[in-house]
């Protein structure tokens, strides 16, 4: 249900200047289409972006000599042989992911705007609109751009507070191989092709880095001289007075009273397994017909049908804490401030602008949301702007299901569909097994073989066969949350089964009789042994154990819930009982390593480690105190500095710690301005538009930092010990001291509620249970509280001091209240 809020009235970034550079640019995106609109006074650049258009193609990247060489692999491992290890598992790599691009640029030039004044600009969250404005001698002119679902379009509506004012030129231009041209009275049109291959830019300036098709490198890329993506943009403009031609340079407009642009693109991509030159569709066509229905429509009906599709997925949730007098303050300016000023209403802004986000980038029948979502200017971004599995593409989608945004989670379902059945194939042809097997890169292509180019890459990144598990927590997640048992039957128990096999078929015995992975790494991240070796592979990393864990234990809950499987749930009983445990090394730390070789100096990004506090679940305070005391051990050596998305997952990991003021100690730190694009791997941050600041710019810190604000009000994760199918309900688990007053409401517990909340004094006053599903409710409370329902007083079992249960029927509403006792 959506919820109206003074709160989305102020949830807006705002500038007193153009964007200077690309992250400094406003994005809006429908989930397929995107565009940064960067507010130019004379000159607009609106940068623009379509969801399917990739380098590449579907080719060859499993690697039969993986299978060949894994018994010698593990042969070293298993005499500490471990940069041997490292060597060999270089033979077992395939070719790197292709790369996303850019669609190209809707450049607008202006005459008569140089002595342009108050100027202003806006990203407006709760319509998902971006608008410019300033004034001309005396005239105000404004600019308002969206990018609509309804219509699979993008409008930018040009206005002059006074007559026959508007005059411009709209071209399209882009930096991929392409060719211009004027269709008729009103339209421009831009077609092109994209390249067949594009090295990825950390491989520096190696040549040809961007191949075509009809280039001479072209065959050694193993693709047809055919293949490469086709696409086409349009543009129309649609006046109000004044006059429109169109010639080979562009649309020219003049003495208009306004002027609506409506931009429509599509490409050949037919899908993760045709050929977009040889089997592809034409792109045209579904441009032109967007095109078309889009410019049927007054800007004022598009906009409104925009709006209304927009909130009723934006207004579900409504955060509100507070605001100071930096809130009336320029975005960039309260982001330069914030560590030294008291500012709450810009991490409601932060909160809903991932939100916002992930609305833009990934909505039903899109892609799902890559390393940028769906934003990047660059032919070679920044580590090819694709799937990073181990750990940036799960992170996109942590907000989903707490955040009340479960549609937009289907994307990365359709992803996974996919790439279960490449990973198949993989999974056969390098290893032997069953199931399926994803590793650390895919593409749209839905590459599942390791990268690397075949031995060019280091382990320490190119080896990691545990995507599979790890992104099979998501179809559990959105049944747990959703409780759709028929998409747990269809379309999560497959998925999960498959992933599950590989694992069974790739787990080994070890000399003492415990299961192991092998070769295994902690993704990104080396250790050195006291003989001095400096390696990345060893056996049964302490994150692929989590991993499996957390998959099996799903799985079983799953085929239980289904009533399906008995003896493969029995198979992986025995085996999870089997697997390797955690360990708690010399430090007090959690073990990185199935060896205590943690360098209590090391402050890598990657906390791989700590997955099963977050997003895993076999770590808690309550279930498991010495591994949670030791988790937070790690957490504390490794430090709360950081890339900008290591720092997101850290929220959510002092969240977990029930430890709010570190958490808001962690964010305080993310929220540090960052101007430059330059990779670093430290000192991370956001952009002035809000952007995540790795650097570069990667869209996975934003989501992170929405769900650990997200589990700082509320956890479910936690299961009864009595009931381990009952979900425990905590209510403002980390608050932190400087949030001593607030609200929310809508937020999503698993099992099927939503939560309100109100809090005075740092403690719950008032909660709002919807139960959609019906069942126990469990709730975890620092106070006492009591519940109603249709103003009756509900009968309460208490497990524990600070534990109610109690039953809920399906549509239900339970309103839980502070004991008087409690009441501050």
């Amino acid at each position: 249900m959506p919820h109206n809020s003074s709160q989305t009235k102020q949830l807006k970034l705002w500038y007193a200047q153009p964007a200077a550079k690309w992250v400094e640019a406003l994005p809006v995106g429908n989930g397929r289409l995107g565009a940064m609109i960067f507010g130019g006074i004379m000159h607009e650049r609106i940068a623009l972006n379509e969801d399917t258009l990739w380098s590449g193609a579907p080719r060859a990247w499993n690697n039969p000599q993986a299978k060949a060489l894994l018994p010698a692999v593990r042969q070293a491992i298993a005499h500490g042989q471990y940069a041997e290890a490292d060597r060999l598992a270089k033979g077992m790599q395939g070719p790197f992911t292709q790369s996303y691009l850019p669609l190209g640029d809707l450049l607008l030039d202006f005459a008569g705007a140089e002595n342009a004044a108050e100027y202003y600009r806006e990203l407006d969250l709760d319509s998902a609109m971006a608008t410019t404005r300033f004034v001309v001698d005396g005239v105000t002119f404004t600019r308002a751009a969206l990018a609509s679902a309804p219509a699979q379009a993008i409008a930018i509506h040009t206005t002059a507070d006074q007559p026959g004012l508007i005059n411009l030129t709209a071209r399209l231009t882009s930096q991929l191989r392409h060719q211009t041209r004027a269709d008729g009275a009103d339209t421009f049109v831009l077609t092109g092709q994209c390249p067949l291959h594009v090295e990825p830019s950390y491989r520096g300036n190696m040549q040809p880095a961007i191949v075509y098709a009809g280039d001479p490198a072209c065959a050694t890329y193993g693709v047809d001289a055919a293949e490469g993506m086709r696409f086409e943009t349009q543009l129309r403009a649609v006046a109000t007075g004044g006059n429109v031609r169109v010639d080979a340079q562009g649309i020219h407009i003049a003495n208009a009273d306004s002027v609506t642009l409506y931009v429509t693109a599509a490409t050949s991509f037919n899908g993760y397994d045709k050929s977009p030159g040889l089997q592809g569709v034409e792109p045209a066509p579904l441009a032109r017909a967007a095109l078309d229905a889009a410019a049927e429509q007054t800007f004022a009906a598009l906009k409104a049908a925009h709006i209304h599709d927009h909130q009723q997925l934006f207004r579900r949730v409504a955060l509100d804490l507070g605001a100071t007098p930096a809130a009336a303050l320029p975005t960039d300016e309260r982001i330069r401030r914030f560590r030294q000023h008291a500012d709450p209403h810009l991490v409601t802004l932060l909160f809903q602008y991932g939100r916002y986000l992930l609305i833009a980038s990934s909505r039903p029948g899109t892609q799902a949301a890559n390393l940028q979502g769906i934003w990047n200017e660059e032919v070679r971004p920044p580590w090819s702007s694709n799937y990073t599995i181990n750990i940036n593409t799960q992170m996109n989608y942590w907000p989903a299901e707490l955040t009340n945004l479960a549609e937009c989670h289907a994307p990365l379902f359709d992803m996974l569909d996919g790439l279960s059945v490449n990973g198949a194939e993989t999974a056969r042809i390098n290893y032997g097994c069953g199931g399926w097997v994803a590793h650390h890169n895919a593409d749209i292509w839905l590459q599942s073989g390791p990268v690397g180019d075949y031995g060019q890459g280091d382990p320490v990144w190119a080896f990691w066969p545990m995507a599979g598990p790890w992104l099979c927590q998501h179809p559990w997640e959105h049944y747990a949350f959703g409780g759709n048992v028929d998409f747990l039957r269809r379309r999560a128990y497959p998925l999960m089964k498959g992933a599950a096999q590989f694992c069974l078929d790739w787990l080994y015995e070890d000399a003492n009789g415990y299961l192991i992975t092998g070769p295994s790494t902690s993704p990104e991240n080396k250790f050195t042994t006291p003989d001095g070796q400096a390696a990345a592979v060893s056996a049964a990393s302490t994150m692929d154990m989590w991993l499996i864990r957390d998959l099996f234990a799903n799985c079983m809950a799953a085929s239980q819930i289904l009533e399906i499987d008995a003896d493969f749930r029995a198979q992986l009983a025995t085996a999870y009982d089997r697997l390797y445990p955690p360990q708690i090394g010399q430090h007090g730390q959690l073990q990185e390593w199935s060896q205590d070789w943690d360098d209590p100096q090391d402050h890598h990004r990657h906390v791989s480690h700590l997955l099963g506090l977050h997003s895993g679940r076999q770590v808690t305070k309550r279930g498991t105190p010495a591994l949670f005391r030791a988790a937070m051990r790690s957490l504390e050596l490794r430090g709360d500095g950081g890339t900008g998305w290591s720092m997101g997952w850290k929220i959510n990991f002092w969240a977990r710690f029930e430890d709010g003021d570190h958490a808001f100690k962690i964010l305080q730190n993310m929220v540090n301005l960052v101007e430059h694009t330059a990779t670093v791997m430290e000192k991370g941050g956001v952009y002035a538009n809000l952007f995540d600041a790795h650097p570069p710019f990667q869209i996975d810190g934003n989501f992170g930092a929405t769900a650990g604000i997200a589990e700082m009000l509320l956890q479910s994760h936690c299961t009864s010990p009595q009931q381990t199918a009952l979900w425990e309900i905590h209510l403002l688990p980390a608050l932190p001291s400087l949030w001593a007053h607030g609200s929310v409401t809508g937020l999503r517990a698993r099992g099927g509620f939503e939560i309100d909340m109100t809090w005075e004094a740092g403690q719950l006053q008032h909660a709002q249970v919807q139960s959609h599903l019906g069942g126990l409710c469990r709730i975890r409370s620092r106070v006492p509280v009591t519940v109603q329902h249709n103003g009756m007083a509900v009968e309460l079992g208490r497990p524990e001091t600070d534990v109610v249960e109690f039953a809920t029927t399906a549509g239900g509403t339970y309103v839980v209240t502070a004991a008087k006792s409690a009441n501050v």
